[in-house]
């Protein structure tokens, strides 16, 4: 058990709470959520969401695809707007009362666009300071007041030396995909972070897993937070089906053409652990007249958004990955995950089939297993409860 963390167990939740009208939202909020059809919530939506509006601190840990941003951007609007019915608007330009702190320039934007549909009814202003934009358009965006700021560690800081943001009126402070932002190195930002916010605010994180460098910073800064670990952590998502591709003498690219000669519903990611391996099968893909893009570390920033991009809207079915693509991202009409190459840590591979069978959505997952993958995919029966038998070669 973690020190200085109250557990909040497993057993289900009042069958009460069983609807998005069972919360205490402000009628603004249940308004959006009825308009975009969102009635039941997910797993960890239906426990964390009642906690935080209670004003306790949380550290939310689920599945990949369970629904993590709306478990604390609802909270956050209703609390902020709840403040400005009471007569405290904000009137302090550059000084929100909400950050949210994300590892990349690309969940950045997600969760920004996440926030949005709530905006319209609210009229609460969300802003994002991201890496990988420059200082001007930093500047442009946190002119003028505005409630809540969805920022990358890095350039939050440079924002706070350069007098442009203050967090002395900072209410909430979140930090998503935990296990992301400490891997990028993120956390001693993230502690200068805090200790800039008021001593009273209300803390929550966010992760898909608990690495050592997570639980550390847990125990040094979540003391008294309610842990809500959903059922599904560690454990792939029951719509997702996962087969083997046995890989002989190496010969994984003749496995693969007779793979994607099978169309799915949505984009295939094709997952590998190298720069060199992407390069690579990005190449044999094109010579077997197979589009695909890119999407890897050490490449120009500018062409890594373009080829999202064109992967997100449907321009092109075959995005070729890293780990890069693993966590974070959320495009909807991702129907498979190939790994080419299986990973050597099982929270990459969550990360990795996370991206599909996203938010109830079934997906599909195949992987590329060769004898000396065999030991790792032998310890997959304790991440999903069945196994499906080897597909015919």
């Amino acid at each position: 058990m973690l020190s200085g963390i109250l557990w909040l167990r497993n057993a289900k939740v009042s069958s009460t709470m069983t609807t998005f009208a069972n919360f205490n939202l402000l009628p603004t909020l249940q308004e959006t959520l009825i308009e975009k059809e969102l009635t039941r919530p997910t797993e960890i939506q239906e426990r964390a969401i009642p906690v935080l509006l209670s004003g306790r601190s949380v550290v939310g840990v689920a599945e990949t695809g369970s629904g993590k941003t709306l478990s604390f951007a609802l909270p956050i609007l209703h609390a902020l707007k709840t403040l400005e019915n009471e007569g405290h608007p904000i009137t302090v330009y550059g000084e929100p009362r909400a950050i949210v702190m994300v590892p990349t320039r690309e969940l950045g934007e997600q969760v920004a666009k996440a926030f949005k549909p709530f905006t319209h009814t609210t009229r609460l202003r969300v802003r994002a300071v991201l890496g990988g934009t420059t200082m001007e358009v930093a500047k442009r965006s946190v002119q003028g007041a505005f409630e809540v700021l969805v920022a990358t560690p890095g350039r939050l800081i440079k924002m706070l030396e350069a007098g442009l943001v203050t967090l002395g009126d900072v209410r909430i402070l979140v930090l998503d995909e935990a296990d992301q932002m400490l891997d990028h190195g993120f956390l001693p930002d993230v502690q200068r972070i805090i200790k800039k916010c008021p001593a009273d605010r209300q803390l929550a994180l966010f992760s898909a897993t608990i690495s050592p460098a997570v639980q550390q910073l847990i125990e040094s800064l979540f003391a008294g937070a309610e842990l809500i670990r959903s059922e599904g952590s560690h454990r792939v998502v029951s719509t997702l089906t996962t087969t083997r591709q046995t890989v002989h003498d190496g010969k994984r690219f003749p496995l693969l053409e007779r793979l994607l000669g099978k169309r799915v519903a949505g984009g295939t990611i094709l997952f590998v652990n190298t720069r060199e391996q992407c390069d690579k099968l990005a190449e044999e893909l094109e010579e077997a007249g197979l589009p695909c893009v890119i999407y890897r570390g050490e490449m120009d920033k500018v062409e890594r958004r373009r080829n999202l991009k064109a992967f997100r809207d449907g321009e092109i079915d075959l995005l070729v990955s890293t780990d890069l693509a693993s966590r974070g991202l959320d495009v909807e009409h991702i129907g498979r995950v190939i790994n080419y190459h299986m990973p050597q840590q099982m929270e990459n591979y969550l990360h990795r089939v996370g991206r599909t069978a996203r938010a109830g959505r079934p997906g599909e997952v195949v992987n590329f297993v060769t004898e000396r993958d065999e030991a790792f995919v032998s310890k997959l029966q304790l991440v999903q409860p069945v196994f499906p038998k080897k597909a015919k070669r």
